[in-house]
């Protein structure tokens, strides 16, 4: 049983980076209609340059300049360049601009930080002993921080007047430009929050893992998994879909194989995808025109 509670929480853990990542996927289709296939370069980013901050600042501060840093960057650099420009193109044309801007932010990376795997700046170390359960730290910091995250911003979008115009967005933007939203404010937003879960998720992972150049892919293709198990465009089925796959990764690779780690959660994907076409929570939709 002990062994049973701590693959779970390891799970849990891995699935709430998964899930941090498919909410922001989740979050700019609803608005924009379309992907970000850069999504994890603000894992890369963040977790890169928040510890190369380390070096210069306390832990704490230079993780919140990071945040912060590459949070404005996606709301405005990244959202002007790779969204804004092609803003009434195709879905297409916008996958490939996000997709290229993915490919440019990770050489840059390579460029300025290297392409040989480092160590994270130890935060947060060392493992719990509860009635013979080892509960890595990290693990547990991992999950508060992400259930802190979805708590705040199902408050933001369900309480606030600015979250009501991101869920108008979201839902007609014709419509929304008619009742006085500002649309072009929200898609920035939109880029701000995706910027900001994807940054948080890199810090939280990296002292996990080692810092490479492809950390960032890596945690976005599960993401991306996350959101199509959940279905895609449902906030929930993006939380509920992340957590799915880290606990049948974690189960998978303690009694299987630890060989085939990334397999299972593909594994896990085409299964959802036979048997619920539309994800955990998809919905039938009309197509909007």
């Amino acid at each position: 049983m002990g062994s049973l509670v701590q693959i779970g929480v390891n799970g849990l853990a891995q699935g709430s980076i998964y899930a941090l990542l498919a909410l922001a996927i989740a979050v700019i289709y609803n608005t924009t209609e379309t992907f970000n296939f850069a999504q994890g370069e603000f894992v890369l980013l963040a977790a890169y340059l928040s510890a190369s901050l380390m070096g210069v600042m306390p832990w704490y501060l230079a993780m919140l300049v990071a945040i912060a840093a590459i949070s404005l960057f996606g709301a405005t650099a990244f959202q002007r360049v790779a969204y804004w420009p092609l803003r009434n193109a195709t879905f297409e044309f916008v996958i490939v601009s996000t997709l290229g801007v993915s490919l440019f932010l990770r050489n840059i990376a390579k460029i300025i930080w290297g392409a040989i795997p480092r160590p994270y700046p130890e935060y947060f170390g060392g493992v719990w002993r509860v009635a013979g359960i080892s509960i890595v730290k990290q693990h547990v910091l991992i999950l508060a921080v992400t259930g802190l995250l979805i708590f705040l911003f199902y408050l933001f979008m369900m309480k606030t007047t600015l979250g009501a115009m991101m869920r108008a967005t979201a839902q007609n933007k014709q419509a929304a430009t008619l009742m006085g939203v500002k649309v072009n404010r929200m898609v920035s937003l939109t880029y701000f929050f995706a910027a900001l879960l994807g940054s948080v998720a890199g810090i939280l992972i990296a002292p996990i893992y080692f810092l490479t150049i492809d950390m960032g892919m890596a945690t976005m293709n599960k993401g991306f998994a996350a959101t199509i198990v959940g279905g895609f465009g449902s906030i929930p089925g993006a939380i509920v879909g992340g957590l799915l796959l880290g606990l049948v990764e974690a189960f998978a690779t303690a009694f299987i194989s630890p060989v085939y780690k990334d397999a299972y959660t593909f594994v896990t994907l085409i299964a959802i995808l036979v048997f619920l076409p539309r994800g955990i929570f998809g919905e039938r939709i009309a197509e909007k025109v």
